[in-house]
């Protein structure tokens, strides 16, 4: 027999799920669902099992991560029950209970322990540039830059990269793992067979590299004239860009550091700098194009913002303006400016990467992905166990 869980709708409310149990069952979020197949039917289900507080079968389900939030259940809902509200809300959820740390409850569900967090560790990053950091040399280098490597070497900062990319390695993959048991091998109904997980795989890395089924929601109307018939092909390649820009400076800083992290001033034409200027200028324009959404408030993915939206763009954009900043003092031979900048800069990036990779808003680009695999793979066993 099914548990139910009568404080669940509770629970839920922490996590910005507020209007779902004015739900009376008509179905007719899923009918207009352009992302719903017979096979994974959504959001009416979901929101079913959240009336009646079935938490264990949510939290075993994949389908919360197969919505990308277009809006239209919460537009055509009847009773203003917001399915599409109660979905986002529902990623929060499940990426907390895959954490075993706990850390995504707490940063979920209280802003102290968000800002908090945030805060601990800017001041840790503080705390090693105060008593480690290198010279701070006013002496420039030939082309008339600033030698930002004598005071934080990149081969000290490349082993602090190191380490953080292992943090956020073992503690995302190690949720994807947890996921990986709450819904793929709790399954005792169908029997999958190891070919699965590798003829299946292209599914991972193709949703991975590109998020394609942002493109395939049929969206309401949005700014800059997105929407576009059958899809919403703006909002997706406005998403990549910010993706692309993100995950480029990413392995740049830590893979290729003693190449992008120069005291060389190269020509703009120098792949270093327009990989540099790509992902300014993408993470920019996704900040702004974002913002827009919610400060505009018209739309109805923007009109419950949960606090932690707010707080991954506002550090975003502060991680791109500091990251300007470095450059413009670097090349102009400002050295002072430079030094305080960078550790800035690093300050802002640091908690970034730590809170919102494994455990907030940045996690969803890997669960996502992993969600359509899983699925793949379930619905390719159904078929060969004839179910």
């Amino acid at each position: 027999m099914a548990k139910i869980n009568p404080l669940f709708s509770e629970e839920l409310s922490k996590y910005g799920a507020l209007d779902f149990n004015a739900c009376y069952n008509c179905g007719n979020c899923t009918a207009v669902c352009s992302l719903s197949t017979a096979e994974d039917s959504f959001p009416r289900e979901m929101v079913r099992l959240s009336v009646l507080g079935l938490e264990n079968d949510i939290k075993s389900s994949l389908k919360p991560w197969l919505c990308y939030y277009c809006g239209e259940c919460s537009t055509t809902c009847p009773q203003n029950a917001d399915p599409g509200n109660l979905m986002m809300s529902l990623r929060r959820y499940l990426t907390a209970s895959y954490d075993w740390t706990g850390l995504s409850k707490k940063s979920y569900t209280s802003k102290l322990w968000e800002i908090g967090l945030i805060g601990l560790i800017s001041m840790a990053i503080l705390f090693i540039f105060i008593f480690f950091h290198g010279e701070m040399t006013t002496e420039l280098t030939n082309e008339g830059g600033v030698k930002l490597n004598t005071f934080a070497p990149w081969q000290i900062i490349e082993i602090i990269d190191w380490s953080v990319a292992g943090f956020l390695s073992i503690f995302l993959l190690s949720n994807v793992v947890n996921m990986y048991f709450k819904i793929v091998r709790s399954r005792k109904d169908i029997k999958i067979p190891l070919k699965l997980y590798f003829t299946e795989f292209y599914i991972l890395i193709i949703h991975f590299i590109t998020q394609w089924n942002f493109s395939k929601c049929d969206s309401e109307r949005l700014p800059f004239k997105t929407k576009v018939k059958n899809g919403n092909y703006t909002y997706w390649l406005i998403h990549f860009l910010l993706m692309s820009s993100y995950i480029i400076l990413f392995i740049m800083i830590v893979g290729f550091l003693e190449w992008f992290q120069t005291d060389s001033i190269h020509p703009w034409y120098y792949p270093q700098r327009i990989l540099g200027y790509y992902s300014t200028i993408g993470l920019l324009i996704g900040i702004i194009y974002f913002s827009v959404l919610r400060f505009k408030n018209e739309t109805e993915k923007s009109k419950k913002t949960h606090f932690t939206d707010w707080t991954f763009l506002i550090l975003l954009f502060l991680t791109a303006i500091t990251g300007i900043l470095v450059h413009f003092f670097r090349v102009n031979g400002m050295p002072l400016p430079t030094y305080y900048t960078y550790v800035i800069h690093l300050m802002i990036l640091f908690p970034m990467l730590i809170i919102e990779v494994p455990f907030s808003k940045w996690s969803h680009l890997a669960y996502r992905p992993f969600a359509l695999y899983f699925s793949n793979i379930i619905n390719a066993a159904k078929k060969i166990n004839k179910i």
